[in-house]
């Protein structure tokens, strides 16, 4: 499976989850608009062929510790400390580690 085919699985996935916004709605064109968002805050998006995803700081490390994600870095020669880039490439994992995300982002804004 390509990885856009990927993502199009985990947003029908997302796409009943109340304050989920899934990309190509109207409105939407720039960063972020094929993201995965949750009250519009990006919590899942692809880059590049590669799944990122928005985790909790300390996650991010663990998952970078165990080789299931690399750090993200947006172009500004630092990696983001939120930000996983999933180095997996099964569907499983990109669900898994996106409803993660989704509970982390749209925690925060409860």
């Amino acid at each position: 499976m390509v990885p856009e085919e990927r993502f199009n699985a985990l947003v029908d996935e997302f796409r009943s989850v109340p304050g989920v916004s899934v990309p190509g709605e109207p409105g939407q064109h720039g960063f972020g608009s094929s993201a995965l968002k949750v009250h519009g805050s990006i919590f899942a998006m692809v880059l590049g062929g590669r799944l990122v995803v928005k985790l909790p700081r300390d996650r991010v490390n663990a998952l970078i510790g165990t080789g299931a994600g690399a750090p993200f870095d947006a172009g500004k020669g630092r990696p983001m400390k939120e930000w996983l880039t999933v180095t997996a490439e099964d569907h499983e994992s990109w669900l898994a580690l996106a409803r993660e995300a989704l509970d982390f982002v749209g925690s925060a804004h409860h």
